[in-house]
């Protein structure tokens, strides 16, 4: 199970941020609230160590505040993952299998992609490496050689 030793314990959230919680608990079918934030916790972090720039700003813009937090305390990777190599990290990091962390990307991703919008996903699908599409749902495209 993922755990997050830095979680605060049982605050209030902003009703964006309830919404966000409900959203990845229906996606991912999580048992509980808490099992669906260890989640947007881990996987909002996680993007947030990769994505830079002004997609970083106008990202954390689009979230609920909680949730623009977690993305934003972090300091991104000089070094960005592929979409495989990020599921493996958070894997790592966490100690969950690599098919949990999977889906647990996935579910956050669908819940991130509906609050920044496509015109949004599409800018920091460009900036990132390869793989990252399927885990926003999307096909990946490459250029013909």
């Amino acid at each position: 199970m993922i755990s997050d030793r830095h979680a605060p314990s049982q605050q209030p959230y902003g009703t964006a941020y309830e919404q966000m919680l409900e959203k990845v608990r229906y996606e991912g079918a999580y048992p509980t609230r808490e099992r669906a934030e260890e989640a947007i916790r881990l996987v909002l972090a996680g993007l947030g160590r990769q994505v830079t720039g002004d997609e970083r700003v106008d990202l954390a813009r689009c979230l609920p505040v909680e949730a623009a937090r977690v993305l934003t305390a972090q300091i991104p990777d000089t070094q960005p993952l592929t979409g495989w190599a990020f599921v493996k990290d958070l894997a790592t990091r966490t100690g969950a299998s690599l098919a949990t962390t999977r889906w647990d990307t996935g579910s956050v991703f669908s819940a991130v992609a509906a609050y920044a919008g496509s015109d949004l996903i599409t800018r920091i699908l460009r900036q990132l490496p390869s793989g990252y599409a399927l885990l926003f749902g999307r096909a990946e495209l490459t250029t013909a050689a």
